[in-house]
């Protein structure tokens, strides 16, 4: 089957497109697409994927794993990034192991909030940045008042894309519909949003039939990061580190250095 012939990267703006989580219909078409569970202030690995993309499909319409880190972030010290401690918002699950990540409660959203401002506070409040990164916390307030853990995953990790000038769109799996199996699953989301191509992890690709992909005449990029520097801690602990340590301005030139890189490949994919 040839492939599909993909649109040059359009960037529309986060905030304008995220009404068309309501309205699947009609996503807007971009290049590189990215799937991924919301993740508690995401590390800087996950956060560089959901940056190279165009659109992040927020997956939340699978099993929550109180392992990974749908509830929690493991902040390090600000001179030691090996020092580290688990921040966690106590979740519910209604239906115990069954429960799905949109479905997972906050339990006592008003204490989880004052913990999470304090714990962040207390680790990064002694960067020079901190006056940029407290903003971060005031969007998030709305989603404890959801008492959806999902909410406040995707809240922080949204906010965190806007401060760094991300410009691409977010919408839910669950907005649409996708055949059984893990491959194919995604395969048909990537397609359901118009994209050329799906940015996998490394841990992904360990599991990707990349058969549904072709089938569908869609690429699968694989997604790397540099191994040294501030991304030799950044797949273990939160970006909120690096963020405190090197600012929203260099941490973002790393990404987009990142991103650059992923849509050359993909473009020759």
């Amino acid at each position: 089957m040839s492939r599909r012939t993909c649109m040059t990267r359009t960037n529309p703006s986060s905030t304008t497109a995220s009404p068309a989580v309501s309205s699947p219909d009609i996503p807007v078409p971009g290049r590189l697409c990215a799937i991924h569970q919301p993740n508690l202030f995401p590390r800087l690995t996950t956060l560089a994927k959901l940056f190279a993309a165009d659109t992040w499909i927020v997956l939340d319409d699978v099993q929550f794993t109180r392992r990974d880190y749908q509830h929690r972030a493991r902040l390090a010290a600000l001179g030691d990034p090996q020092a580290s401690r688990w921040m966690s918002i106590p979740t519910h699950l209604p239906q115990g192991r069954q429960t799905l990540i949109r479905d997972a409660l906050i339990v006592d959203p008003d204490l989880a909030l004052r913990r999470t401002a304090s714990m962040l506070q207390q680790y990064y409040g002694a960067s020079l940045h901190w006056p940029a990164l407290a903003q971060v916390l005031e969007p998030m307030a709305a989603a404890f008042g959801s008492n959806r853990t999902a909410a406040v995953a995707e809240s922080s990790t949204r906010t965190l894309l806007d401060l760094l000038g991300w410009k691409g769109q977010i919408l839910r799996s669950s907005d649409f519909r996708a055949r059984p199996g893990r491959s194919q699953r995604l395969a048909d989301l990537t397609t359901a949003v118009g994209a050329c191509s799906y940015l996998c992890g490394t841990g992904g690709m360990k599991y990707l039939d990349v058969a549904p992909f072709m089938t569908q005449g869609i690429a699968v990029t694989p997604f790397l990061t540099p191994p040294a520097g501030v991304w030799a801690s950044g797949h273990r602990i939160t970006v909120m580190w690096a963020l405190a340590t090197l600012g929203p301005t260099a941490v973002a030139g790393r990404l987009q250095a990142v991103a650059a890189a992923q849509t050359a490949l993909a473009t020759t994919a």
